[in-house]
């Protein structure tokens, strides 16, 4: 027998022979919280884990439909390779599924099927960045920064706040369109669970054909294209409507790529089937581009979803039911740190929108809390985990790059008595900062 273990140690710099992007790629920051919040847990202690944009199958279980569909795909042996860019089945359904929901008819062609949505993403990045090429997007939001590095894009990032709702205003993205190849926005917002106004995604839809315009009128200027990320589309509450850039300028359809998947809208995150729809000739490309990195969803699964996108009865009562729990879940959140609000805590929450997640703020900067100064959005983090067991993640791990003290709350893993149980441990852990505020106010 060999033992290797001690070979490997036996290089001196394990590191040497890697590429410049494996030397310069940054994990997940949220997979290295998911190893602190276990490790805290074996030890025994009480976490309501915020963290994770996933679903507990004991709170949140996919359709019947869709468990027993793949069942049965699996049992008539639909076990080998799907077409790859998708099982034609699925397809079909999905330009049925957006005539039918969205009012927008796509051709068969213009829709490309793989592993859920990241890869798509990922794949509009590696399809239409040349490296060097402006990628333009807010901070925060979902990976951007990671692509525009893992395929060589001058990242041009946006900071967003809360008084745009954070979304990038017109007047922030307006300087970048001349030199930009994509704008990447993604609606309903993961991290900060809330929605693009109709009125802005229709300046900016009218701004990007503005410029595609120019672009054709000059010679051999290659073409600005928006990556519109509707994953949580069917997840909005109240009063909000979902709205595609399509349905407001219709003319900006060949500059546009809207990306989709199962994994919010039926709470199938390890299912891994998503698809885009985008202009053909891009997605012949895309098409390849993932069929060599084997991006492809399990066929199987693909046959199920392809039957349940058919049944829109039973899509609205299965979403009908998610949506109710999901709200009440950030309705607690939100009134929760509400009434905080309303006793002088420094926090802060913005009313839920859509998603699964609510923006909270916790303005402890240079406050004294348990004998430490706080400075840092990542102090905040491990004050909040370590002393009173809710476990959040920052802003800046969706690229933000200042402390603000706002972080991402997600509701889909946790009960709703957990999420009660956690403001009397916030209040008694915040209370000198409160106390110190309301004697200022008085």
């Amino acid at each position: 027998m060999v033992d290797v273990g001690p070979l490997y140690s036996a290089v001196p710099d394990p590191d040497a022979g890697l590429s410049s992007l494996a030397r310069g790629i940054i994990g997940s920051e949220i997979l290295k919280i998911s190893a602190q919040i276990r490790a805290l847990k074996a030890k025994g202690a009480v976490v309501c884990n915020l963290t994770v944009g996933d679903f507990d199958p004991a709170y949140f279980p996919i359709p019947n439909e869709l468990l027993e569909g793949t069942r049965a795909a699996l049992a008539a042996g639909h076990t080998n390779y799907p077409p790859s860019d998708g099982v034609l089945a699925l397809r079909e359904a999905v330009v049925r599924l957006y005539e039918r929901e969205l009012g927008l008819k796509f051709p068969l062609e213009s829709v490309l099927v793989a592993g859920g949505a990241r890869p798509l993403l990922y794949g509009a990045y590696k399809t239409l960045i040349t490296p060097g090429d402006v990628a333009v997007y807010p901070v925060p939001s979902w990976n951007n920064n990671h692509y525009a590095f893992l395929t060589g894009a001058q990242p041009v990032e946006i900071a967003v706040a809360p008084e745009s709702n954070f979304f990038p205003t017109i007047e922030q993205l307006r300087p970048h369109l001349k030199n930009a190849r994509l704008i990447c926005l993604n609606s309903p917002l993961n991290p900060t669970g809330t929605a693009i106004d109709r009125n802005l995604l229709h300046q900016i839809s009218l701004e990007v054909l503005q410029e595609n315009k120019r672009r054709m009128a000059s010679d051999g200027e290659r073409p600005l294209y928006l990556v519109y990320d509707q994953v949580y589309w069917t997840l909005t509450y109240g009063a909000i409507k979902h709205v595609t850039p399509l349905e407001l300028v219709p003319e900006i359809a060949p500059y546009t790529l809207l990306l989709d998947a199962i994994s919010k809208a039926f709470c199938a995150t390890g299912l891994r089937v998503g698809w885009a729809v985008m202009p053909p000739a891009i997605r012949r490309h895309m098409m390849d581009i993932l069929g060599h990195i084997g991006a492809w969803a399990p066929k199987a699964e693909q046959v199920a979803v392809a039957a349940l996108l058919d049944a829109p009865e039973k899509i609205r009562a299965f979403q009908s039911d998610l949506k109710t729990r999901l709200k009440a879940r950030l309705d607690a959140l939100y009134e929760g740190f509400s009434a905080m609000k309303s006793d002088w805590f420094p926090v802060d929450a913005v009313a839920p929108q859509g998603a699964i997640y609510l923006s909270a703020r916790f303005d402890l900067f240079g406050k004294n809390v348990r004998g430490n100064i706080i400075r840092t959005n990542e102090e905040i983090r491990q004050l909040l985990l370590e002393e009173a067991g809710v476990a959040v993640v920052p802003f800046q791990a969706f690229g933000l790059k200042e402390d603000t003290g706002w972080f991402r709350l997600s509701v889909g893993a946790v009960s709703m008595e957990e999420i009660n149980a956690i403001f009397p441990r916030l209040r008694e852990l915040l209370a000198p900062a409160a106390k110190k505020l309301e004697t200022y106010a008085r």
